[in-house]
């Protein structure tokens, strides 16, 4: 009766044994389950992520810089129409000139140069050409800012993920524990067995406190992207999966990326600057009126007796010395080479990190269908020593050896959901 009451205990664990590990193992198969994350998706996480985004927009500090920055630009558009001061000038005769109507006193003249015709607008044009330079560095640290905060939401992630799994596998080992405790009683496993199982829960426990530290310093780096307090709760979602097909993108849509938008934009404000140039070294012209205020003579009587002077004047200023503009032409025609070389260099980084991130996204999805394989495997595994228990026999080395295994392939697993989406995130950057 005695035998029979402890295979009634064996059978009876083992039938609760396979229950929880079919639960696990459909818990295993769904543990990677979502929808897609990329930052131009739908659906409800896609969305938390661009809150996220958004709100990393509204508060973080550089790019406030960078949009006051801008700001200072769109105002050099008002400065730049402007002409030159107005010229004031008085003098007083000390000695007094005679003319045939009088003594002259004094002098008082006014004078104003104008830029030649077309100037103030290619001043304007150029202002507005290197504001427009300064609004796509708004744009490219905008796209970096969201690059950063998806590559840290998706390392949030992956923490949790592998806490619940770690989770999952510790109570496992608890109910394997279980069992090598009945098995002692009845002579059918040792203390050594229990022991094993136990220093594995231990450090199964300290992966999982390590974790928690891990998401703590991430959590606070994710915190201060969107510039709030640090231990602000960041909600992640528990569960991913790498969609069936990935969508197919070119070299031609890195045309748009506002990192070479930029050398466009700083090329045509070298334009301007010469459009601007070669108005500058057009003359300027200058009209002014000189007043002189005439003392009345004594000793004689006429009609323009005591007269006073008023004497409008015209004045041309001639770029005679040029050698300043054909200089400024030079520099320009030399920046523009520089500009266009340094498109063509930046084009091929683009170009070359944007082969990098499909491979290693490609990468990703192989490493994953891979562990989906070996989780089977290991699963089907695990199933055979539980029925192995069921018949009396079990060898809990080999239990520990599956469990590692599985560990591992979970882990795996879940890192390359993690690679595949911050992939996903840098190709994203790099082209739309």
């Amino acid at each position: 009766m005695k035998k029979l009451k402890y295979i009634l205990v064996f059978l009876f664990v083992s039938a609760e044994v396979h229950t929880e590990r079919r639960r696990s193992a459909k818990a295993r198969l769904n543990a990677l389950v979502i929808l897609a994350l990329l930052l131009v998706g739908i659906g409800g996480q896609a969305q938390q992520l661009q809150s996220y985004i958004q709100e990393a927009e509204a508060n973080n500090p550089e790019i406030q810089a960078f949009e006051l920055r801008y700001n200072i630009a769109e105002e050099k558009v008002n400065e730049a129409n402007w002409i030159p001061n107005t010229e004031v000038s008085a003098g007083y005769f000390v000695s007094e000139p005679e003319t045939r109507v009088g003594a002259q006193r004094a002098r008082i003249g006014v004078k104003q140069m104008l830029p030649w015709f077309g100037t103030i607008t290619a001043r304007e044009n150029y202002a507005t050409a290197m504001a427009d330079a300064e609004y796509v560095d708004i744009t490219i640290a905008k796209r970096k800012l969201a690059l950063s905060v998806a590559q840290s939401y998706y390392s949030l992630y992956s923490i949790r993920a592998k806490q619940a799994v770690l989770d999952e596998n510790i109570q496992l080992l608890e109910t394997y524990e279980q069992l090598a405790l009945t098995s002692v009683e009845v002579g059918k496993a040792s203390a050594v067995d229990v022991l094993r199982l136990q220093i594995r829960q231990n450090e199964l426990q300290q992966q999982q406190e390590v974790l928690e530290e891990e998401f703590r310093a991430e959590q606070t780096a994710f915190n201060n992207l969107l510039n709030r307090e640090s231990m602000m709760t960041v909600d992640v979602v528990p569960e991913m999966e790498i969609p069936q097909e990935d969508p197919f993108y070119d070299n031609e849509a890195l045309a748009l990326n506002p990192e070479l938008l930029k050398y466009d934009k700083l090329y045509e404000s070298v334009a301007q600057s010469e459009l601007l140039n070669q108005r500058e070294s057009l003359p300027m012209i200058g009209f002014g009126v000189d007043y002189l205020p005439v003392t009345e003579r004594s000793d004689v009587n006429f009609n323009d007796n005591g007269k006073d002077v008023l004497m409008p004047m015209v004045s041309v200023s001639i770029p005679i010395f040029n050698n300043r503009y054909k200089s400024i032409s030079k520099q320009n025609e030399l920046r523009q080479q520089e500009i266009e070389t340094q498109r063509e260099q930046r084009l091929n980084v683009l170009e070359s990190a944007f082969a990098k991130a499909q491979s290693q996204r490609n990468q990703a999805r192989i490493a994953y269908n891979t562990q989906v394989r070996n989780l089977k495997q290991a699963q089907d595994a695990e199933e055979i020593l539980v029925k192995n228990y069921e018949t009396g026999t079990i060898d809990f080395n080999d239990v520990l050896d599956i469990q590692e295994l599985q560990l591992k392939f979970q882990m795996n697993q879940i890192e390359s959901v993690q690679r595949y989406y911050v992939q996903s995130a840098i190709i994203n950057y790099l082209i739309n």
